[in-house]
């Protein structure tokens, strides 16, 4: 089974753009996990599957930023 091997310290930069209300909570809990609080938060976190899944899950509420 091969691997995928990511550069040491890769990290992803991830922007709330939407709001929780009105949404399933565990896409608030998701939310809360990715450190994503308020409104245009700006967070930089570790580039790891579960953090890529975790996008994933709530990518109608967030934004990838460069």
């Amino acid at each position: 089974m091969a691997t995928k091997k990511k550069t040491a310290g890769a990290t992803v930069k991830v922007r709330r753009i939407g709001s929780p209300i009105r949404r399933e909570s565990s896409q608030r809990e998701t939310l809360v996990g990715l450190g994503l609080k308020r409104a245009n938060q700006v967070v930089e976190l570790e580039d790891t599957p579960s953090v890529q899944g975790m996008i994933r899950k709530v990518a109608h509420l967030v934004e990838v930023v460069k």
